[in-house]
């Protein structure tokens, strides 16, 4: 008899999370948690920077559930490190953080994070995010972003680059900072799904930005999005 194929059963193949915190108590609470969560397999942890990028290499987790604040390397070059010129594709990394005004979770988005959860969030809605960033949406908070970008020192806002949006990219781009989605972006310019992932596809192209999650912090940060006048 052969085993049942696992889309006649409903299930769907598990996601490997590997998280990285350097407080121990944390980090094990956070394991047994989200360990029964629904599809989500925990394969992993680290103690510091340097220990979750070498892991995350070993183990080629889907998700990196990273810290900022660790000793020996932390979570902002971590992510750096983890995203920037590998062979194999890279794990999507949420950045899990005690405050919402934290500057260097703006820094780790930037780096290319997918996204960022408080860890005072219920264990439920870390999974969800944890699900999301597996998916390769972005976790996106606009009024808790907003706070960061304006508490971060001015000397580290990034400018637009040089090839500068069109008047509709910048729509888009103004949409995604209110934390739209593809379909809603479509409905609220009265165009196909299609030219709306053209338009957001575009935007992040030009603006370099490694995901939507980037690309708006580029927005606040350059002042084509105003804090507060977003939404």
């Amino acid at each position: 008899m052969t085993a049942p194929d696992e889309r006649e059963t409903g299930r769907e193949e598990s996601i490997t999370l590997l998280i990285a915190d350097d407080d121990q108590v944390a980090r094990i609470g956070l394991r047994t948690l989200l360990a029964v969560q629904l599809g989500i397999t925990v394969v992993g942890e680290a103690a510091d920077g340097v220990e979750a990028v070498e892991r995350a290499r070993e183990l080629r987790p889907d998700v990196v559930l990273m810290d900022v604040r660790m000793p020996r390397l932390n979570g902002i070059d971590a992510t750096r490190q983890l995203l920037a010129g590998t062979a194999v594709p890279p794990p999507k990394v949420v950045v899990i953080t005690t405050f919402e005004n934290d500057g260097y979770v703006t820094a780790a988005l930037s780096a290319g994070a997918s996204g960022f959860v408080l860890k005072r969030l219920p264990v439920p809605q870390i999974a969800e995010a944890v699900r999301v960033a597996a998916a390769g949406e972005a976790i996106l908070f606009p009024a808790a972003l907003s706070r960061m970008v304006t508490a971060r020192p001015r000397d580290s806002a990034e400018a637009l680059p040089k090839a500068a949006l069109t008047g509709r990219e910048e729509e888009v781009l103004r949409l995604m900072a209110t934390g739209r989605s593809n379909p809603e972006i479509a409905e609220l310019l009265t165009v196909s799904l299609e030219t709306a992932k053209t338009h957001v596809g575009n935007v992040l192209t030009k603006l370099g930005a490694q995901n939507r999650t980037h690309a708006v912090v580029i927005a606040y940060e350059s002042g084509l999005v105003v804090p507060g006048l977003a939404g």
